[in-house]
This record gives structure tokens, sequence and C-alpha cells, in this order.
């Protein structure tokens, strides 16, 4: 039998051309998301610093960073290509939490010609705290480097019980007739002018006694919120008997910037810090509260007689803290 040159055996042989591979997708650096018809162009950075409870919503089989196609991700012509993602979420209020967030970095890290606040407060980070209850490094107390944001949402659902007039009702195949449709649309348009964020939580208070709830509020309005603030926005779901509604504030940390004689100074009000400080079990760690409430709600038109309706509705809170 001839021997076999296993050197020069194809089966051997190794090429000496290294071949190119791509085993981790690329990252995209911006995401251009369609929500319901509206586009928004938004870079990776700013959607990683959204709340995590806004990414489940806009998100909710998980977000995707990387290019979703092969042939984006050779290295080609085509790197700086958008993928396009549907997203059915309100744009209005996507506006409002980019805006929110933009203008609260802004003044917190500041601009390129404008310093921010924490230019002024970086002593603290350098020296550590003053007593050890805070520790002495920012990874201990991240509220010294980072600008902390309350999140706070609730998602809304009513349902009416008609009067006994028999005017609204729904058909054999269970389809509203006009009047239900009508009744239904009156009852979102009064809850919706109902734009006070505490005071149905409130009602629930007095109603149930409920001492946990009324912790809840005061620690909010500790932190940031006034108990006659109003949602920062607050919109009719479409097709549906829902109300979203979201209201974002800067977290009152204790550290305060004032200005003596011309001169900018900082002061730390520890029990306030302390009190922030709490808020931290809820970063990137949403908490939800579900609850009914129910009302009497006169819909007559002026001039009409009085039509009640007996409305219902179930109010799901969710509490987040986003550090920017």
């Amino acid at each position: 039998m001839a021997a076999v040159n296993l050197a020069n055996s194809p089966i051997t042989q190794v090429s000496q051309t290294p071949v190119q591979t791509n085993l981790q997708p690329q990252l995209l650096t911006r995401l251009l998301l369609d929500l319901r018809g509206k586009r928004f162009s938004v870079d990776r950075e700013t959607i990683m610093n959204l709340p995590e409870s806004v990414l489940l919503c806009l998100f909710p089989n998980g977000l995707v960073l990387s290019r979703q196609s092969a042939a984006l991700s050779d290295g080609g012509d085509n790197d700086d290509y958008e993928e396009l993602y549907g997203v059915d979420f309100d744009p209005e209020c996507f506006s409002y939490v980019l805006s929110f967030f933009r203008n609260a970095s802004e003044v917190f890290y500041g601009t390129s010609t404008i310093p921010g606040l924490l230019a002024a407060q970086q002593h603290l980070v350098d020296s550590g705290s003053p007593t050890s209850d805070f520790g002495p490094s920012a990874s201990q107390n991240p509220l010294l480097t980072k600008q902390a944001i309350i999140v706070l949402r609730e998602e809304l659902e009513y349902f009416a019980i008609p009067p006994k007039d028999g005017k609204a009702s729904t058909n054999v195949n269970g389809i509203a007739n006009d009047a239900l449709l009508d009744l239904k649309k009156k009852c979102g348009d009064y809850l919706l002018n109902k734009r006070n964020i505490f005071t149905a939580l409130q009602r629930n208070v007095s109603k149930e006694n409920n001492i946990a709830e009324q912790h809840l509020i005061d620690m909010l309005c500790m932190s940031g919120f006034n108990r006659e603030d109003e949602w920062g926005y607050r919109a009719m779901e479409p097709m549906r008997c829902c109300i979203s509604s979201i209201a974002l504030v800067l977290l009152k940390t204790g550290i305060v910037h004032s200005t003596s004689n011309g001169e900018k100074q900082v002061t730390v009000d520890y029990a306030q810090m302390g009190t922030a400080q709490k808020l931290l079990l809820f970063w990137r760690k949403p908490a939800r509260k579900c609850w009914w409430d129910g009302l009497d709600v006169n819909l007559a038109d002026p001039g009409e007689p009085e039509k009640t309706v007996k409305l219902w509705a179930r109010r799901v809170w969710t509490l987040e803290l986003s550090l920017v």
C-alpha cells in the first residue's frame, strides 16, 4: 500500500488565509421607532436610561439592540442603516418622557457651555460624605453622582353601569349601541379631566383607613411631589376604555444648591438624604399597586335631567426610580 503524505493531504491542510467570522452581532447605536405612525430616532444610551416600566410597555417581547439582519452585520456599506421597530405606545407620552429626561440630564451634568449641578457638588464625591451613614464612595451612594427621577405611572380601566332607562345597551351579539358608546365616551372624558394625582388614592385611604397607602402618599410628597400635583401626561388609549397617565419629578436628595454673595454653595440635608435613599429600593425594580375605585357620576348635559351612572375604575400604579 502506498504511503499517504499527510502534509499534502487536502483533509489536513490548513488555509493560510484567515476566515473573517462575526460571532458577535453588531450593536445598534440608534433605534428607529414607529409609535402609532410617528417616528423617533433614539440613540441606544437614551433607550437604556429609560425607566424599566416604560421599556416594558415599549418592548413587551424584549428589547433587541443588535442588528437583526446578517446582511447588515458584514461591515458593508449599510452600517448606518436604521431598522424600523413598530411600537404600540402613545407617541406624545414618549415625547414627554424623552424631553423630561433630556432636560434633567442637561441641568445635572451640564452642557458644552454651561456646567451642571454635578460640577458644583463634585467635592462631595471626592471627599466622601462627612458622616459614615452614607459611606465614603459614590458607589455606596449613587445619589451623589446620578440624577434621580421618580417615575409614577397609572393604568386606569373603567366600567360604566348604565341607568335603567334601557337606552344604553348591547345587542344579542354583545355589541354596544350608540347610546352605550356615547355613555362610555362621556365616562372617559369625566375621568380624563380628573388630573390630580393623589385624589383617588386619598379617597381610598379615607374609605379603608389604609395606613400603608397614607405612608406612600407622604413619602412621595416628601421626595419631590406636591399633594396638589397633576399628572404630567394623561390620555385615553385608542379604542379602549383605558386611560394612561405618567408623572415624572426630580428626587429631592437633600443636596441643596444656593448662591450667597455671588458664590455658589452646596449644603446637604442628611435627613432628606436618608428619605431619598429609601427610594433606591425602587431603582430598576418597579413596584405595583392595584385597587378599585367606585363613583356615582352625573353625566347629564346642561339643561338635562340628572343622569347618574355608577362608574368603576380599576387603577394600577407603578412606582419606580430612575438614575440617569
